[in-house]
């Protein structure tokens, strides 16, 4: 049997707490920041990081899970960024195969449906991310270009601060739900699961993508870092200005008053 596993990115965010008492099956694993749950042959994975992947769920479905999920996210994604890939099932298979557009289980291998989901999330998240750096980038490249172009910058103050809380909040959202490089625990003790685990890191080149993303945010963090030495030296170097203007008029002040006594 051949179906598709498709991943969403539907929010910034998804309250876990509140999803756990939406009707959506039997709850299989959750933590504060995860949910999944089985509803006879389908499958839903819910992540706090305003993701979701399923399997088994017909079109109409998904447009009734949606609708009970839009109350309980932050930033609702009115566009939303999706992947999927074919979940295939063998009866009788001691082993795991995955493709580049397919992963081939045993039919009751529910934490191999997990992994797959889970992964298959974790790959879209990627892309969002990579969205959210690229635009980075692309804003941090206009003002590198005007400060080569007129040895100043075009930004400073509240402007600037608020561009460096955004690549902080980015980097800290890919560090705080993005676990590309660890195993997940139920790969421990199972061969099978720990070489899918592996194989479907490969196939969606999680690692190298999460590193090239890090790498951009380091550069943009960089670029900033720069950009607030020079701020900062401006307005050192107005400071001083003020001093030795204010210096200045007390100098006059007095041999004013000198004068005229």
């Amino acid at each position: 049997m051949e179906n598709k596993a498709v991943a969403m990115h539907i929010a910034g965010a998804i309250d876990i707490a509140k999803c756990r008492d939406l009707q959506l099956g039997s709850l299989i694993f959750g933590d504060r920041d995860e949910l999944f749950f089985k509803d006879q042959d389908a499958y839903i994975y819910l992540f706090k990081y305003g993701m979701i992947s399923y399997y088994g769920y017909t079109s109409e479905r998904v447009a009734t899970l949606l609708n009970q999920l839009q109350s309980h996210t932050d930033q609702w994604q009115v566009e939303c960024l999706m992947d999927d890939i074919t979940l295939e099932f063998v009866a009788e298979t001691p082993w795991v195969r995955v493709t580049n557009n397919k992963v081939t289980l045993k039919k009751d291998n529910v934490e191999g449906i997990r992994l797959t989901l889970m992964h298959l999330a974790q790959s879209v998240a990627l892309d969002y991310f990579s969205r959210l750096s690229e635009q980075i980038i692309k804003e941090t490249r206009k003002h590198t270009t005007f400060l080569e172009m007129h040895g100043k910058l075009d930004i400073g103050g509240k402007k600037l601060k608020r561009h460096i809380g955004k690549v902080l909040n980015i980097n800290n959202q890919i560090s705080e739900n993005l676990y590309i490089f660890d195993s997940h625990e139920v790969t421990w003790e199972d061969e099978n699961l720990d070489k899918l685990d592996k194989d479907l890191k490969r196939i969606f080149d999680l690692k190298e993508r999460y590193r090239t993303i890090k790498e951009q945010g380091n550069i943009i963090k960089e670029n900033l870092s720069l950009f607030k030495d020079i701020m900062d030296h401006k307005e050192s170097s107005r400071l001083e200005w003020i001093i030795i203007i204010l210096i200045l008029v007390e100098i006059l002040d007095m041999f004013i008053l000198r004068m005229f006594k």
